[in-house]
């Protein structure tokens, strides 16, 4: 006999004896769809009769009674939400305060100690030079540093220029140039004066510095302004000595 899938049409040459007569479960090879094969000219078998209905369930006997109740007291939504509309306004303004306050002690703190933000960061220098309130009349800027030889030694050429933001001239002081490990630390360090401390106003004056056998762990380098030596404290007049009763 021959059997034809009824998902993909492909058939199928089956030996008669193979297929009994209640029929039997086969499955295509081809898409894998499975179905009840028959014998030819065998009638399908009836389908099982329906299960009865289930019996209603008995409906509850009515009872005619009426509850009267009082009608719930009107909820005001205006008056729930105010509370809540407040909190929050009065919690937001408490939080802009605060974070204004927080703000202008940060900005009066690096107006007020400048000097010390530019010891820290020397870059920060020209930026308070653009915001009007410079540090000093002088900036460090183009910093460049390139290792080298010089005498058959290792040397590092460290360059950079000097700028003067205000109208008048300058008086240029050392610079300290400190060779930094990774940690930040410094690890040498050389001071270098200027030839000519004249910087005059809005001029830049050049400056190389050459450090001699630098050390091989650098990290990074920094160049600053040596502070300016504090004078030194004047002696303390000696005590007048008390005249001595002369001698009889």
């Amino acid at each position: 006999m021959i059997l034809t899938c009824p998902e993909c049409a492909t058939s199928y040459f089956v030996d008669d004896s193979r297929i009994a007569g209640a029929g039997r479960t086969v499955k295509c090879s081809n898409c894998g769809a499975r179905w009840t094969a028959r014998p030819e000219g065998a009638e399908a078998p009836a389908p099982p009769p329906p299960k009865p209905a289930p019996a209603p369930l008995p409906t509850p006997p009515v009872i005619d009674e009426i509850v009267f109740e009082p009608p719930p007291a009107p909820v005001s939504r205006k008056s729930e939400r105010r509370p809540a509309a407040a909190r929050e306004a009065n919690g937001k303004v408490l939080v802009w305060g605060a974070s204004a306050v927080v703000i202008v002690a940060l900005i009066a703190g690096l107006i007020v100690f400048r000097a010390q933000v530019v010891d820290l960061l020397p870059a920060s220098q020209k930026a308070y030079a653009g915001l009007g309130l410079p540090v000093s009349a002088l900036t460090i800027e183009k910093v460049h540093a390139e290792p080298a030889f010089q005498g058959g030694r290792p040397v590092l050429s460290v360059t950079g220029q000097l700028h003067n933001l205000r109208d008048d001239a300058a008086q240029a002081p050392a610079l300290r140039v400190s060779l930094l490990d990774r940690l930040g630390k410094p690890v040498a360090t050389k001071v270098a004066r200027p030839i000519d401390t004249a910087v005059p106003a809005h001029a830049t004056r050049y400056f190389a510095i050459t450090l001699v056998d630098p050390p091989a762990a650098i990290h990074d380098l920094q160049v600053t302004f040596e502070p300016a030596a504090k004078p030194a404290a004047a002696p303390a007049p000696a005590a007048a000595a008390k005249p001595q009763p002369a001698a009889k």
